[in-house]
């Protein structure tokens, strides 16, 4: 599903492009999103948007991979800066290899990590590349 889809509010209807849009979303709207890669392979779809609340930006997307109806899929915390919004395709974009999200780190749904633990956080930075900075704000 794309966000469009999933606009039961109708934020994204056509006013002359003022109001919601690419740059103002709203989550609910993102949750069951498609996430693929540069080579346009299929890696998950968006889950869980996961707010840091000393900061009040995204800290990460929850993506699903793998699994039949949520029965064996892998959950992985993905640094909200690691996806990009395709706006062409309406889905988002994880510069990151198919070999390499089957062996990302990830959980199951029993099994949450402590994602406010920093040892843990740097570990996932770490591994999609990205900063890691909680203060830099939404992008």
């Amino acid at each position: 599903m794309n966000y469009e889809e999933l606009d039961a509010l109708g934020m994204y209807a056509d006013h002359g492009h003022k109001g919601p849009g690419p740059e103002l979303m709203g989550a609910d709207t993102l949750i069951g999103n498609h996430v693929h890669n540069l080579k346009d392979e299929h890696l998950g779809e968006i889950k869980e948007i996961m707010l840091d609340m000393r900061t009040g930006n995204i800290a990460y997307a929850v993506m699903a991979f793998g699994g039949v109806f949520t029965l064996g899929e892998k959950l992985f915390a993905v640094p909200w800066e690691a996806l990009t919004l395709d706006t062409v395709n309406k889905r988002f974009t994880l510069n990151l290899d198919k070999d390499r999200i089957e062996a990302a780190p990830g959980f199951n749904s029993d099994h949450w990590p402590n994602m406010a633990n920093q040892s843990w956080a740097s570990q996932i930075h770490t591994y999609y590349g990205t900063s890691g900075d909680r203060s830099a704000g939404l992008r």
